[in-house]
């Protein structure tokens, strides 16, 4: 089964010190497979393999936009982040989780794991008419204008990358993921080099459409097609401190790991 919680916007720190409490969960057994979808306010990420001339623009030009710039272990290289981007964090143990046919349990290897989470978004942009696919020595997700969909003549008619992915593993239990550009300002991506990528440029669902994006809609097609493509069920859940109450039952006390996630004690924020 994977819980999904929608935590709305939040900052990146916010986001990093929630995803290493929930890993720490996980590895523990404490929590099962979770799937965080959020929005991030402005920020730009540089991955393990990040080069800082990737990023265009000054200190000063980043500062002045409200643009945050963090250096972080997941894969990949320099990324933008902001509001309009759907992004998703899976926290999943990938030891067992698939099983071959003589019933055996085996892990699921990082390869095979980026490629489900590159089919999840395919379908997902395949729901609101927009034809997606994959590019050969490429991570993530990109439009195919070679099989045309909800595309409107103004748009461009090339490959653009329409979601980012970058992942990171410790002990089998994933962290980071994705970012899907929905309605996002595109022109946030003129401050770096996407991904180090300089021939392809970078859409969005509402640019491929022309229409509004439904941000419900939206979540319901990412979490439906996380269970088809990864085989789980999903539980949906209202809040953080629900997360063990499927578990273990509903806790008389948030659970303390919970409340410094979310930054209730002032230690845990210094």
């Amino acid at each position: 089964m994977i819980s999904v919680v929608q935590l709305g916007r939040i900052d990146y720190a916010t986001g990093l010190r929630l995803q290493q409490t929930l890993v720490d969960l996980r590895k523990a057994g404490q929590i099962g497979d979770v799937l965080l979808l959020l929005e991030h306010t402005p920020v730009i990420t540089l991955g393990r393999n990040a080069r800082r001339q990737n990023v265009l623009a000054s200190d000063q030009e980043l500062a002045s936009r409200g643009v945050e710039l963090f250096e972080c272990d997941r894969g990949g290289d320099v990324t933008f982040h902001g509001p309009g981007q759907l992004v998703g964090y899976p926290i999943f143990d990938l030891h067992g989780f698939l099983t071959t046919p003589e019933g055996a349990r085996k892990t699921l290897g990082a390869v095979e794991f980026v490629r489900r989470l590159e089919e999840v978004l395919i379908r997902a942009c395949a729901d609101f008419g927009v034809a997606a696919t994959r590019v050969p020595g490429l991570t993530g997700v990109w439009t195919d204008p070679q099989a045309g969909g909800a595309r409107p003549p103004s748009a461009a008619e090339e490959q653009a990358k329409i979601a980012a992915i970058g992942i990171h593993i410790s002990r089998g239990v994933t962290s980071h993921g994705f970012a899907l550009n929905v309605t996002a300002d595109l022109d946030y991506f003129k401050l770096i080099i996407p991904c180090g990528i300089v021939s392809r440029p970078v859409t969005s669902l509402a640019k491929e459409t022309g229409n509004p994006i439904e941000w419900t809609a939206l979540t319901e097609s990412v979490t439906r097609n996380f269970g088809r493509v990864f085989s789980r069920q999903i539980l949906w859940l209202e809040t953080l401190d629900a997360l063990l109450g499927h578990k273990v039952g509903v806790p008389l006390k948030v659970p303390e790991e919970i409340r410094r996630a979310r930054g209730d004690e002032d230690t845990f924020l210094a």
